[in-house]
């Protein structure tokens, strides 16, 4: 139970840790345990609608990639964040953005791991940690880099907040997308795609740090 737990954490706390440390000026320790806590949280209502949705035998393909996984667990990450973070007085330049979606993410993808895990094996830890988890980092840094951008330039501040939902919700779709519809040889299509991904997410960090 340990090992499980251990290996559930460890790629989350590694991501975070990059993250944070890329960060010119540090966020206080205790907001970010608040954030990833909060991403915690959600998994258990967003799993209970999930279930719910699943009970109703949806077997479209894109309604389930697009709606009932991606739609969902970012739109809760988004709200989050809009309600306990936007206004917050620590969130005062555009890499800060980035730091709390990922933790928000991250704490979400946690729970999610270590449930994973417990069901199917501890044999799965490293392609969990190397895809759906860090999948979710990568969507949080591009949500958190909107979210930004609109906190530090009122210029289509609207515009901005809704791109924080509507990219993530796009990108986590087509990674749903891909995993469910390519049932072999999957791997020929995410590794391209979190290539891809880490690319995207790299060059918005980078963006924010210098206006930052």
């Amino acid at each position: 139970m340990l090992g499980i737990i251990s290996a559930g954490v460890a790629p989350a706390l590694a991501l975070m840790s990059f993250f944070y440390l890329k960060d010119r000026i540090t966020e206080p320790i205790p907001l970010i345990i608040r954030t990833f806590i909060y991403g915690c949280l959600l998994v258990f209502p967003i799993m209970f609608i999930q279930y719910a949705f699943e009970s109703d035998q949806i077997g479209n393909i894109f309604v389930q990639s697009f709606f009932v996984v991606a739609f969902l667990e970012e739109f809760f990450k988004w709200f989050i964040f809009l309600y306990v973070i936007y206004q917050h007085t620590q969130f005062d330049a555009h890499y800060d953005g980035i730091v709390y979606a990922v933790s928000i993410s991250l704490g979400f993808a946690t729970i999610e791991n270590i449930l994973y895990l417990f069901v199917n094996g501890i044999e799965y830890a490293l392609s969990r940690a190397i895809f759906p988890v860090s999948s979710h980092a990568l969507f949080g840094v591009i949500m958190g880099y909107y979210f930004g951008k609109a906190k530090m330039n009122q210029v289509n501040k609207t515009g901005n907040i809704l791109l924080a939902l509507i990219i993530p919700i796009t990108l986590h779709g087509i990674y749903n997308f891909i995993l469910i519809y390519v049932t072999e040889n999957w791997a020929l299509f995410v590794i391209p795609f979190m290539t891809i991904l880490w690319f995207f997410g790299l060059h918005r960090m980078k963006i924010a740090n210098a206006s930052s």
